[in-house]
């Protein structure tokens, strides 16, 4: 089901291919993510990390965790768990961790993530971690703008709603400075729409074509 997800996944690799050649899916995306962020900010006010959560379908989570309880040994599932969360860790260190993050223009890089863990909340897989900055950024008089994409779009991630509206805790930040937040959806190319369209579950996207469909957070501190 989850291409790009299934190198992260390992574990769970056979059985979501075999799902998503089933026909259940024809066309990208074949899955999508739900998204908190939060953005850390120490006590000078510099953002030092991004705190995320990402909340896996209910379909893909309903696999996942049949194929975690067959294979669980005598650790059980919280064993289990802990080894998902390092395989998805792992693997996303080489595609910077499916975040692009930018400070008045400037992309900002990222440290190894250290702090992860996934679990099980209301029946679906949800893989949370902090993403470390390289280098803290001051927040005070900067706006920055943040996407969060699988480059393949065989994943839509999409910013958690309540009401078709972005849910109150999508986008935080932590601290005390006054900021304000916004969150923009995407709006591709109709010759991107038609791209995303035409590929089959087998097909490997051109790298980047997600960016196209990723939403953008912005946030702006005073």
């Amino acid at each position: 089901m989850f291409d790009h997800l299934r190198r992260p996944l390992g574990l769970a690799a056979t059985a979501l291919l075999c799902l998503a050649m089933s026909g259940l899916a024809q066309a990208h995306p074949h899955g999508w993510i739900d998204l908190r962020m939060r953005l850390v900010v120490d006590d000078e006010g510099q953002l030092t990390g991004l705190h995320q959560s990402w909340r896996m379908d209910p379909f893909y989570s309903l696999v996942v965790m049949e194929e975690l309880g067959q294979a669980s040994g005598e650790g059980g599932m919280d064993a289990a768990l802990d080894q998902l969360g390092s395989e998805i860790r792992d693997n996303l260190v080489a595609y910077g961790y499916y975040t692009e993050l930018h400070l008045e223009g400037d992309k900002l890089g990222f440290d190894e993530v250290s702090e992860y863990t996934v679990l099980e909340r209301g029946g679906r897989v949800e893989f949370i971690f902090l993403l470390p900055l390289s280098e803290p950024q001051p927040l005070v008089g900067q706006t920055l703008h943040y996407q969060v994409f699988d480059p393949t779009y065989y994943i839509e991630i999409v910013h958690e709603e309540e009401g078709q509206m972005p849910a109150d805790d999508a986008l935080r930040v932590g601290g005390e400075l006054e900021c304000e937040t916004h969150i923009t959806p995407a709006d591709p190319d109709p010759e991107m729409v038609m791209r995303a369209a035409m590929l089959d579950v087998t097909d490997e996207a051109e790298p980047g074509l997600g960016r196209h469909f990723a939403e953008t957070g912005e946030v702006t501190c005073r």
